[in-house]
């Protein structure tokens, strides 16, 4: 599960590249991030739009309620089919966010379009961190990297700590790295490419989660 969730980790960076630069600033993965953009938004700053990062909040409100559902439903019965359904919701909605992507310009091009987009991603977000979190891998949770951050320092040995999963966490600082600086490059040529990409990265999900069906469930 854990090279999984490291590849996960690399779409949300091609995610949040997408939505700050290419949707207008503002954010459909981090919603940390996204309630900060909402403050300078609320106080003028230009260059950032309330109503944007209110439309991603809600959306991915909404889909962290699609993902929760599908957990109480679906993960009792059969962790493995839950993991299917809930990666194969995200990877329909980054689907469609790739297509509407097609021939889109960014910020500069249709309104509708560009709402669009920020829901379809927002929810595909929703959806798999609501996933992530009752997974509940340590170090893992694929769009965050503050505690992940302050736990390499303050478990370090120059802290006096034992440096605990060390490993697993600069790799994910280094997959968050490696999907915003390809999403950033990506955009220079096309919106949809680092979603097509996002879309593989989930639509992967969905095929090692059937290849564990017979499996016992690891976290």
């Amino acid at each position: 599960m854990s090279p999984l969730l490291l590849l996960l980790t690399a779409a949300t960076g091609l995610v949040d590249a997408v939505s700050f630069l290419g949707l207008g600033h503002v954010f459909t993965a981090n919603m940390t991030g996204n309630v900060v953009l909402l403050g300078f938004a609320c106080v003028g700053t230009p260059g950032f739009s309330a109503p944007r990062s209110l439309t991603a909040i809600a959306a991915f409100l909404i889909g962290a309620l699609i993902g929760g559902c599908i957990a109480a439903r679906v993960a009792p019965i059969s962790g493995s089919r839950w993991a299917m359904a809930a990666f194969g919701s995200e990877a329909i909605f980054l689907l469609g966010a790739t297509a509407a992507s097609v021939g889109h310009r960014g910020p500069v091009g249709e309104v509708s379009r560009l709402y669009g987009l920020i829901v379809l991603t927002a929810l595909a977000m929703g959806v798999r961190n609501a996933t992530v979190r009752k997974l509940a891998i340590p170090d893992l949770t694929t769009t965050v990297l503050t505690l992940t951050i302050t736990g390499l320092a303050a478990d370090s040995s120059l802290a006096g700590g034992t440096s605990p999963r060390w490993q697993r966490r600069v790799l994910s600082i280094v997959s968050m790295f490696i999907g915003a600086a390809s999403g950033a490059f990506l955009l220079r040529h096309s919106l949809a490419l680092p979603l097509g990409i996002a879309t593989v990265a989930a639509v992967c999900s969905i095929a090692a989660s059937y290849g564990a069906q017979e499996k016992p469930q690891s976290v």
